[in-house]
């Protein structure tokens, strides 16, 4: 008569999938940080250049031109790859502020021209003192990101609502002040992405940025 071999182990079932195990991975996605600063700090500069009297104002047709593809277009793709990855606060900064140069491309391309001209400096005043309001919250939210972020959001507010109170009211004295304010926060933001590429490169922090979240 046969036995049963009572030490076989029984059978189980496979364990079922994890339900998250078809979310698309992003570990192949790159750190686009670097990218979206920089779109922004060179065409800060540019134009900023242009607001402090630097260079002719002549050349401005050229800005726009950065600006609707580098400052907006690719600052915009930036944004969307940092929310691709799970960073809303970098998201929402460069998908906002690529927004800001197509928005500041679109209307002197297009819109300004259609605003008398007694009132084309409220229009810009209107559109920079947005922004501004804007950058404020941003920078309400940047308190857990690192000292140099913070610097430079505060620079960046005051220098919106300093060349929007210039535009309003006709002071070409004040844009040039605006001017010369977004030349430092150019290189904030250009120092911003030097150190985010050099940490990607090197796999270590190169330049400090101060951090301040508490661990």
């Amino acid at each position: 008569m046969s036995t049963v071999d009572m030490s076989a182990e029984p059978y189980t079932q496979p364990a079922p999938k994890p339900a998250d195990q078809n979310v698309p991975s992003t570990s192949g996605w790159g750190n686009s940080a670097p990218l979206g600063l920089a779109a922004f700090a060179v065409t800060t500069f540019m134009l900023s250049m242009v607001n402090a009297k630097l260079i002719p104002a002549a050349i401005t047709p050229a800005v726009f031109g950065v600006a609707l593809m580098y400052g907006g277009i690719v600052q915009l793709i930036a944004g969307v790859i940092q929310f691709r990855t799970g960073n809303t606060y970098t998201g929402l900064l460069f998908s906002t502020f690529g927004a800001f140069w197509l928005s500041l491309f679109a209307t002197a391309q297009f819109f300004l021209k259609d605003i008398p001209p007694l009132q084309a400096g409220h229009a810009l005043g209107l559109f920079l003192y947005g922004f501004g309001i804007f950058t404020v919250w941003i920078w309400l939210a940047s308190f857990r990101s690192n000292a140099v972020v913070v610097v430079a959001l505060a620079g960046l507010a005051a220098t919106l609502f300093v060349l929007g109170a210039g535009n309003y009211s006709g002071s070409g004295l004040t844009v040039e002040t605006g001017g010369y304010m977004g030349l430092a926060v150019a290189a904030l933001a250009a120092y911003l992405s030097c150190a985010e590429l050099c940490e990607a490169a090197y796999k270590r922090p190169v330049l400090p940025l101060f951090p301040l979240a508490k661990h």
